[in-house]
Protein backbone atom coordinates (compact mmCIF):
# COMPACT_ATOMS: atom_id res chain seq x y z
CA UNK A 1 0.00 0.00 0.00
CA UNK A 2 1.13 3.62 -0.58
CA UNK A 3 0.59 6.52 1.46
CA UNK A 4 -2.91 8.29 0.62
CA UNK A 5 -2.65 12.29 1.10
CA UNK A 6 -0.82 15.41 1.25
CA UNK A 7 1.96 14.52 3.82
CA UNK A 8 5.34 13.56 2.64
CA UNK A 9 7.19 10.56 3.48
CA UNK A 10 10.60 11.93 2.97
CA UNK A 11 11.98 14.46 6.41
CA UNK A 12 13.76 16.63 3.52
CA UNK A 13 11.06 18.68 2.25
CA UNK A 14 11.16 20.97 5.33
CA UNK A 15 7.43 19.77 6.75
CA UNK A 16 7.78 19.26 10.23
CA UNK A 17 4.90 17.17 9.97
CA UNK A 18 6.69 14.93 7.35
CA UNK A 19 9.61 14.92 9.41
CA UNK A 20 7.54 13.57 12.23
CA UNK A 21 5.74 10.67 10.32
CA UNK A 22 9.22 10.19 8.57
CA UNK A 23 10.40 9.23 12.51
CA UNK A 24 7.39 7.48 13.64
CA UNK A 25 7.63 5.02 10.24
CA UNK A 26 11.16 4.36 11.06
CA UNK A 27 11.12 3.38 14.76
CA UNK A 28 8.15 0.89 13.90
CA UNK A 29 10.13 -0.41 10.78
CA UNK A 30 12.98 -1.04 13.02
CA UNK A 31 11.25 -2.97 15.59
CA UNK A 32 9.85 -0.09 18.26
CA UNK A 33 7.12 -0.36 20.92
CA UNK A 34 3.70 1.19 19.58
CA UNK A 35 3.92 3.88 22.36
CA UNK A 36 7.23 4.82 21.78
CA UNK A 37 5.98 5.34 18.14
CA UNK A 38 3.14 7.39 18.94
CA UNK A 39 4.46 9.49 21.93
CA UNK A 40 8.05 10.00 19.47
CA UNK A 41 5.43 11.22 16.77
CA UNK A 42 3.57 13.58 19.18
CA UNK A 43 6.82 14.97 20.90
CA UNK A 44 8.19 16.37 17.74
CA UNK A 45 4.97 17.51 16.00
CA UNK A 46 4.68 19.47 19.18
CA UNK A 47 8.29 20.85 19.45
CA UNK A 48 8.09 22.24 16.13
CA UNK A 49 4.95 23.90 16.68
CA UNK A 50 2.62 22.04 14.83
CA UNK A 51 -0.85 23.07 16.25
CA UNK A 52 -2.83 20.02 15.66
CA UNK A 53 -1.65 16.59 14.95
CA UNK A 54 -2.83 13.34 15.73
CA UNK A 55 -1.57 9.75 15.26
CA UNK A 56 -2.36 5.98 15.68
CA UNK A 57 -0.06 3.30 15.26
CA UNK A 58 -0.71 -0.65 14.32
CA UNK A 59 1.93 -3.24 14.60
CA UNK A 60 2.58 -2.15 10.46
CA UNK A 61 0.73 0.69 9.61
CA UNK A 62 0.42 4.53 10.55
CA UNK A 63 -2.57 7.04 10.32
CA UNK A 64 -1.77 10.76 11.06
CA UNK A 65 -3.12 13.99 10.62
CA UNK A 66 -1.81 17.61 11.27
CA UNK A 67 -2.42 20.86 10.78
CA UNK A 68 0.73 22.66 10.11
CA UNK A 69 0.74 26.55 9.59
CA UNK A 70 -3.00 26.49 8.97
CA UNK A 71 -2.71 24.07 6.28
CA UNK A 72 -4.19 20.50 7.18
CA UNK A 73 -1.71 17.59 5.53
CA UNK A 74 -2.94 13.99 6.09
CA UNK A 75 -1.91 9.97 5.67
CA UNK A 76 -4.47 8.03 5.48
CA UNK A 77 -2.88 4.90 5.45
CA UNK A 78 0.65 3.88 5.45
CA UNK A 79 1.77 0.28 5.30
CA UNK A 80 4.90 -0.75 7.29
CA UNK A 81 6.04 -4.12 6.12
CA UNK A 82 7.59 -5.75 9.09
CA UNK A 83 11.45 -6.00 9.46
CA UNK A 84 14.36 -7.05 11.43
CA UNK A 85 14.85 -5.71 14.67
CA UNK A 86 17.29 -2.29 14.87
CA UNK A 87 17.93 -1.37 18.18
CA UNK A 88 20.92 1.13 17.30
CA UNK A 89 18.42 2.62 15.16
CA UNK A 90 15.27 2.77 17.44
CA UNK A 91 18.05 4.11 19.89
CA UNK A 92 19.92 7.01 17.32
CA UNK A 93 15.92 8.09 16.49
CA UNK A 94 14.83 7.94 20.63
CA UNK A 95 17.85 10.76 21.33
CA UNK A 96 17.32 12.56 18.48
CA UNK A 97 13.39 12.87 19.68
CA UNK A 98 14.59 14.10 23.00
CA UNK A 99 16.85 16.60 21.52
CA UNK A 100 14.18 17.77 19.43
CA UNK A 101 11.87 18.12 22.22
CA UNK A 102 14.93 20.55 24.48
CA UNK A 103 14.87 22.77 21.34
CA UNK A 104 18.28 22.18 20.31
CA UNK A 105 17.99 20.70 16.72
CA UNK A 106 16.39 22.80 13.76
CA UNK A 107 14.26 21.35 11.44
CA UNK A 108 16.88 21.31 8.39
CA UNK A 109 19.38 19.32 11.45
CA UNK A 110 16.83 17.01 12.07
CA UNK A 111 15.54 15.60 8.93
CA UNK A 112 19.45 14.75 7.97
CA UNK A 113 19.85 13.20 11.14
CA UNK A 114 16.94 11.02 10.34
CA UNK A 115 18.41 10.04 6.97
CA UNK A 116 21.55 9.30 8.96
CA UNK A 117 19.89 6.71 11.57
CA UNK A 118 17.88 5.45 8.55
CA UNK A 119 21.44 4.26 6.90
CA UNK A 120 22.65 2.87 9.71
CA UNK A 121 23.45 -0.73 8.67
CA UNK A 122 22.79 -3.75 10.07
CA UNK A 123 25.86 -6.01 11.67
CA UNK A 124 27.63 -7.71 9.21
CA UNK A 125 26.90 -11.64 7.66
CA UNK A 126 30.26 -12.50 9.51
CA UNK A 127 29.85 -11.06 12.96
CA UNK A 128 26.13 -12.52 13.05
CA UNK A 129 27.46 -16.11 12.30
CA UNK A 130 30.25 -15.70 14.74
CA UNK A 131 28.00 -14.29 17.76
CA UNK A 132 24.77 -17.12 16.71
CA UNK A 133 27.78 -19.55 17.33
CA UNK A 134 29.10 -18.56 20.37
CA UNK A 135 25.68 -17.81 21.90
CA UNK A 136 24.20 -21.10 20.51
CA UNK A 137 26.92 -22.71 22.45
CA UNK A 138 26.96 -20.89 26.05
CA UNK A 139 23.11 -21.25 25.97
CA UNK A 140 23.65 -25.24 25.39
CA UNK A 141 26.12 -25.40 28.29
CA UNK A 142 23.80 -23.24 30.23
CA UNK A 143 21.21 -25.56 30.12
CA UNK A 144 23.10 -28.19 31.35
CA UNK A 145 24.76 -29.54 28.19
CA UNK A 146 28.39 -30.50 28.56
CA UNK A 147 31.20 -29.07 27.02
CA UNK A 148 30.79 -31.48 24.14
CA UNK A 149 27.38 -30.33 23.47
CA UNK A 150 28.38 -26.93 23.67
CA UNK A 151 30.33 -27.24 21.10
CA UNK A 152 28.26 -28.86 18.70
CA UNK A 153 26.27 -26.17 19.55
CA UNK A 154 28.23 -24.00 18.22
CA UNK A 155 28.72 -25.94 15.03
CA UNK A 156 24.97 -25.65 14.73
CA UNK A 157 24.62 -22.19 15.42
CA UNK A 158 27.04 -21.62 12.99
CA UNK A 159 25.19 -23.62 9.85
CA UNK A 160 22.06 -21.96 11.13
CA UNK A 161 23.23 -18.37 10.75
CA UNK A 162 25.02 -18.86 7.74
CA UNK A 163 20.93 -20.38 6.53
CA UNK A 164 20.05 -17.06 7.49
CA UNK A 165 22.49 -14.81 5.75
CA UNK A 166 21.68 -16.68 2.33
CA UNK A 167 17.68 -16.23 3.16
CA UNK A 168 18.04 -12.51 3.96
CA UNK A 169 18.56 -11.70 0.51
CA UNK A 170 15.39 -13.47 -0.72
CA UNK A 171 11.19 -12.78 0.31
CA UNK A 172 10.96 -16.22 2.12
CA UNK A 173 7.75 -16.31 4.02
CA UNK A 174 8.83 -15.77 7.90
CA UNK A 175 7.00 -18.87 9.19
CA UNK A 176 8.42 -21.25 6.56
CA UNK A 177 11.91 -19.90 7.16
CA UNK A 178 11.61 -20.38 10.68
CA UNK A 179 10.52 -23.39 10.22
CA UNK A 180 13.45 -24.34 7.32
CA UNK A 181 16.06 -23.18 9.94
CA UNK A 182 14.51 -25.72 12.86
CA UNK A 183 14.44 -28.61 11.20
CA UNK A 184 18.34 -27.57 9.39
CA UNK A 185 19.10 -27.61 13.17
CA UNK A 186 17.97 -30.16 14.19
CA UNK A 187 19.39 -31.98 11.39
CA UNK A 188 22.56 -30.71 12.04
CA UNK A 189 22.57 -31.68 15.95
CA UNK A 190 21.25 -35.21 14.80
CA UNK A 191 24.34 -35.40 11.92
CA UNK A 192 26.93 -34.32 14.96
CA UNK A 193 25.56 -36.44 17.94
CA UNK A 194 25.64 -39.52 15.23
CA UNK A 195 29.39 -38.80 14.58
CA UNK A 196 29.81 -38.59 18.48
CA UNK A 197 29.95 -34.70 19.15
CA UNK A 198 28.17 -34.20 21.91
CA UNK A 199 26.54 -35.97 24.59
CA UNK A 200 23.08 -34.98 24.99
CA UNK A 201 21.04 -34.44 21.81
CA UNK A 202 18.48 -31.79 23.36
CA UNK A 203 20.86 -29.93 24.62
CA UNK A 204 22.92 -29.31 21.46
CA UNK A 205 19.48 -28.44 19.83
CA UNK A 206 18.34 -25.87 22.76
CA UNK A 207 21.15 -24.43 22.53
CA UNK A 208 20.84 -23.82 18.68
CA UNK A 209 17.55 -23.02 18.31
CA UNK A 210 17.53 -20.42 20.86
CA UNK A 211 18.43 -17.76 17.79
CA UNK A 212 15.01 -18.26 16.25
CA UNK A 213 13.36 -18.01 19.35
CA UNK A 214 11.22 -14.61 19.16
CA UNK A 215 11.62 -13.24 22.64
CA UNK A 216 11.48 -9.83 21.83
CA UNK A 217 8.40 -10.32 19.61
CA UNK A 218 6.55 -11.55 22.48
CA UNK A 219 8.20 -8.95 24.99
CA UNK A 220 7.08 -6.14 22.89
CA UNK A 221 3.68 -7.52 22.55
CA UNK A 222 3.46 -7.37 26.80
CA UNK A 223 4.40 -4.02 27.02
CA UNK A 224 2.36 -2.84 24.62
CA UNK A 225 -0.74 -4.94 26.25
CA UNK A 226 0.74 -2.79 29.16
CA UNK A 227 0.54 0.71 27.32
CA UNK A 228 -3.08 -0.38 26.56
CA UNK A 229 -2.78 -0.94 22.93
CA UNK A 230 -4.36 -4.45 22.83
CA UNK A 231 -4.35 -4.80 18.85
CA UNK A 232 -1.04 -4.82 18.43
CA UNK A 233 0.02 -6.42 21.50
CA UNK A 234 -2.47 -9.27 20.35
CA UNK A 235 -0.60 -9.09 16.51
CA UNK A 236 2.81 -9.66 18.14
CA UNK A 237 1.94 -12.12 20.68
CA UNK A 238 -0.31 -14.19 17.58
CA UNK A 239 2.80 -13.76 15.24
CA UNK A 240 5.58 -15.04 18.27
CA UNK A 241 3.24 -17.87 18.81
CA UNK A 242 2.86 -18.85 15.04
CA UNK A 243 7.07 -18.88 15.01
CA UNK A 244 7.29 -20.66 18.06
CA UNK A 245 4.99 -23.32 16.46
CA UNK A 246 6.96 -23.48 13.82
CA UNK A 247 10.00 -23.99 15.70
CA UNK A 248 8.36 -26.59 17.28
CA UNK A 249 7.16 -28.53 13.88
CA UNK A 250 10.71 -27.96 12.61
CA UNK A 251 12.64 -29.73 15.28
CA UNK A 252 9.44 -32.38 16.18
CA UNK A 253 9.63 -33.68 12.84
CA UNK A 254 13.21 -34.39 12.48
CA UNK A 255 13.92 -35.55 16.02
CA UNK A 256 10.72 -38.34 15.79
CA UNK A 257 12.18 -39.14 12.35
CA UNK A 258 15.11 -40.19 14.07
CA UNK A 259 13.49 -41.71 16.75
CA UNK A 260 11.46 -44.09 14.61
CA UNK A 261 14.73 -44.61 12.17
CA UNK A 262 16.83 -45.10 15.72
CA UNK A 263 14.96 -48.34 16.13
CA UNK A 264 12.61 -46.68 19.21
CA UNK A 265 15.80 -45.53 21.06
CA UNK A 266 16.23 -41.93 21.04
CA UNK A 267 19.73 -40.85 22.42
CA UNK A 268 19.58 -37.82 24.14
Amino acid sequence: METVGTMKTKAGNGSAAALSFRMGELLLRSGAEIFRVQETMERVARAYGITDFDAYVLSNALFAVAVENGVRTETKLKFVPSATIHFGRIAALNQLSREIAAGMVPLEEAARRVEEAAAIPYTKPLHLVIGCAVGSGCFSFLFGGSLADAAAAVLCGAILQVFLNLLDRRTASKFITNLAASALVAVSAVALHALGLGNSLDKIIIGSIIRLVPGVALTTSIRDFLNGDYLSGTIRMIDAFLVGGCIAIGVGAVVMFYYNFAGGVLPI
